[in-house]
């Protein structure tokens, strides 16, 4: 799964032991009518709304089947060539399927690939009963997405022993003995077998709409129930509940960290570790014993209504599995997610004998309340309010210069991108969009003066998308600050949400939502951000690759292109200082130690992604890992947050919950070197700005004594 772990979220949970000991066949899934009605009631949108509308023909039920295979086994290491041979004979019937509201062919599959997940973990577990040579010359192929799928159930079994081979010497070099390989993998395989017996009809028909909503465009989407709250809530951030994050560890729902002022925390009945065995509704509602739940399921029943009661059976956290059980009332409540909000921090930067103070602003999404603001709440939350705010404590610090820090920065609301726009620039237009009509309409910011006039950087990388390209293109393009990092996502669309249910009047929730592509955005100069994303003014090194993730890695992106430039007059000239910002970051670089041993570890990094194919020889293995130790043992080591040390084979929920939380602190605590030369750069900025208004004086001052 992509999410390890949620705020009260959704998780196909990993179930507890229940199948080890006799393993029957999954669940045989079946289509709902509802989930039916709603591909069918998508496909008439998709099909006429869309920015570029894709005819729901036999073309593009070719490309749905594709997708919707490669999202269950992207590795192609389930489904055998005669499977897809059969699989292909439907890829033309897929269309006509949706519009007589039919998704036997989508579930036939899914149920074909759940008993393909059964045969091949169980297989896998057969194997642990063997011993492995790792003294043959053999390799594992880390990147199958593009091989051959296997011929046959032998073939198969030939990739899956070098599976188990891989996953057996990575614990091995780590200093695991045998008996701990075989109850570390049993454990990992019998959790990853026990999943597919907790599928239900919405998960499949979630991914299959999601095959069929990006074969139109990378950006479309649909959304069931669930995960059109989860995008509600990353909206507002906030919700209604106790204010716990949850993991699935160790076979137990288990509290992973409590969120300060939330009722969890205030309760002080709940410490990090405890694990939640029951949940029952208001003061003497029935507790439901929950072990072997799914964790969006229990999610749920956690979540409520504001002022009610949620009763939970909870085992500490250092008691056994038959320790004594305690039975906690906590009243739920609006929970702020802090964490995602905008953040301030001050860096001091030495430059000779002088100290420069640069106010950092991380902002990890453009996010806004859409439901309060549009009730009129004066209060509504968003991240440009937020921002003005951490403005004016800025200034009140007497900052030199502002950094914007988007990395990773997917986006959110276009609104907002455009008010934090005129935060630093004021009145002007922000962005041009043009609609599936092919007309243009700009929009504007109205904010009479800028919040902040001083010197401003925006720090972007490869995951900086969408309204955080919006941004930093308008900042570049008024000349208003300096940007820097690596070139951004590429996302320049526009999407829109349709409530399905509303279009169909129902009266309750059943068929959910449709966020399609309405629009695509272009700059104030005309350009779009669409493929090329924004270039910035000075280059530092980025993690991601460019192959795998940005706009340009899509198949269906759509190309760049560009309209008229908007009339909009320039805030400042930074193109002017660029050269010497360039040279004076060069200069500065060279003779960073952190900096240089950053790019090393990246350049190691890169490397390794491009591996093919791992040596299952355990002699090579063992001089790759010394050979990286003397590398690091070279030099004097920092944390830089990129992880060049010691593999220990496991998985995160496989360690113990308190060395979890101590690798991501120190994670969090890494130093962060770009941020630092960004803030450089800043400090620089702000240094040559001060020197052109003393040089212009100078020169006026030898102009009048002539």
């Amino acid at each position: 799964m992509r999410i390890r772990y949620i705020f009260l979220g959704v998780f196909l949970a990993i179930a507890p032991s229940g199948y080890a000991l006799e393993v029957g066949p999954p669940p045989v899934l079946a289509p709902l009518q509802q989930q039916a009605q709603a591909a069918h009631l998508s496909a008439q949108f998709l099909t006429r709304f869309s920015y570029k509308p894709v005819p729901l023909d036999d073309a593009l039920s070719a490309k749905i089947m594709n997708r919707f295979i490669k999202s269950l086994d992207p590795d192609r290491v389930l489904f055998l060539q005669a499977d897809i041979d059969k699989f292909m004979g439907d890829s033309a019937k897929i269309d006509d399927a949706i519009n007589r509201e039919d998704l036997q062919i989508p579930f036939s599959i899914f149920n074909l690939y759940e008993q393909r997940v059964v045969d091949r973990i169980s297989y896998a577990r057969d194997l642990l009963k063997q011993n492995f040579d790792f003294s043959v010359q053999e390799d594992y192929s880390l990147l199958r997405d593009k091989d051959p799928w296997p011929q046959s159930e032998a073939d198969s079994n030939e990739l899956w022993r070098k599976r188990v081979k891989s996953d057996w010497l990575r614990l091995k070099l780590a200093g695991k003995t045998d008996a701990a390989i075989r109850d570390t993998l049993d454990k990992r395989y019998e959790n990853s077998l026990e999943r597919a017996y907790k599928y239900k009809s919405d998960d499949v028909f979630q991914s299959f709409m999601d095959a069929y909503t990006t074969s139109i465009d990378p950006h479309t989407d649909y959304f069931g129930a669930t995960a059109s709250a989860e995008f509600d809530i990353s909206m507002k951030l906030s919700l209604v509940g106790i204010g716990a994050v949850l993991q699935e560890r160790d076979d137990y729902t288990t509290i992973r960290e409590l969120v300060p002022g939330g009722p969890a925390q205030l309760s002080g009945k709940l410490a990090v570790g405890d694990r939640i065995i029951g949940v029952g509704q208001g003061e003497d509602g029935t507790v439901k014993e929950v072990v072997g739940t799914r964790l969006d399921e229990i999610v749920q029943m956690i979540r409520g209504a504001k002022d009610s009661v949620v009763r939970l059976d909870i085992l500490p956290a250092d008691a056994g599995a038959d320790g004594g059980h305690r039975l906690i009332s906590l009243t739920r409540d609006k929970i702020s997610l802090e964490k995602q909000a905008a953040q301030k921090a001050i860096l001091s930067l030495k430059d000779g004998d002088a100290t420069r103070k640069i106010g950092v602003i991380t902002l990890p999404a453009f996010y806004e309340d859409f439901e309060a603001r549009r009730k009129g709440d004066r209060d509504y939350r968003s991240a440009s309010r937020d921002v003005a705010k951490l403005l004016v404590e800025l200034k009140q610090d007497k900052v030199d210069g502002v950094l914007i820090d988007l990395r990773n920065n997917g986006g959110g609301s276009l609104t907002e991108a455009i008010d934090l726009t005129g935060l630093f620039v004021g009145k002007g237009p922000v962005v041009q969009q043009r609609d599936a009509g092919g007309k243009v309409a700009i929009q504007s910011d109205d904010l009479p003066t800028p919040a902040w006039t001083g010197p401003v950087g925006v720090l972007i990388n490869r995951g900086s998308a969408s309204a955080s390209e919006i941004f930093a293109a308008a900042i570049q393009d008024y000349g208003r600050g300096v940007i820097v990092g690596e070139t951004s996502f590429g996302k320049g669309t526009v999407q829109t949400v349709v409530n399905l249910d509303q279009v169909a009047h129902n009266s309750k929730p059943k068929f959910g939502e449709l966020k399609l592509t309405v629009a695509q955005f272009f700059r104030v100069d005309g350009g779009t951000t669409q493929l090329r994303g924004v270039t910035p003014d000075i280059g530092l090194p980025g993690l991601s690759d460019p192959k795998r993730f940005g706009e340009a890695s899509y198949d269906n992106a759509l190309p760049w292109t560009k309209v008229k430039p908007a009339n909009y007059a320039p805030a400042g000239n930074i193109m002017a200082l660029l050269p010497q910002l360039q040279s004076r970051h060069d200069a500065r670089v060279q003779n960073d130690q952190d900096f240089q041993r950053f790019e090393q570890d990246i350049a190691e990094l890169k490397a390794q992604r491009e591996k093919q194919v791992v040596s299952l020889n355990e002699t090579e293995r063992r001089n790759e890992l010394t050979a990286q130790a003397s590398r690091l043992r070279s030099r004097e080591q920092i944390n830089d947050g990129v992880d060049p040390g010691e593999d220990d084979g496991l998985q995160a929920d496989e360690r113990s919950l308190s060395a979890d939380i101590a690798i991501e602190n120190a994670r969090k605590s890494a130093k962060d070197v770009l941020l630092k030369e960004a803030a450089s750069i800043l400090a620089d900025e702000a240094d040559l700005q001060e020197a052109v208004p003393k040089a212009a004086t100078r020169q006026l001052g030898n102009a009048d004594g002539k």
